[in-house]
């Protein structure tokens, strides 16, 4: 039992990870170039950049391969 508890108090909740400003970023981007939210928090991670212009720049580039 208490090895359950021990992982349940690892786990970051998904809104203490990233502030308000930053979804809203994220919720604009996915609406603005019509893929999901966790894609752009994927190009966000993978890449490292938090700017908007090299987040679309990364987006496009996913577009281009398909």
């Amino acid at each position: 039992m208490s090895q359950r508890k021990a992982k349940a108090e690892n786990v970051v909740p998904a809104a203490d990870a990233a502030p308000a400003g930053v979804e809203d970023e994220i919720a604009y981007l996915a609406k603005r170039h019509r893929v999901s939210p966790a894609i752009v928090r994927e190009i966000m991670r993978r890449s490292g950049a938090s700017e908007r212009a090299a987040i679309e720049r990364e987006i496009q580039k996913g577009k281009a391969r398909r």
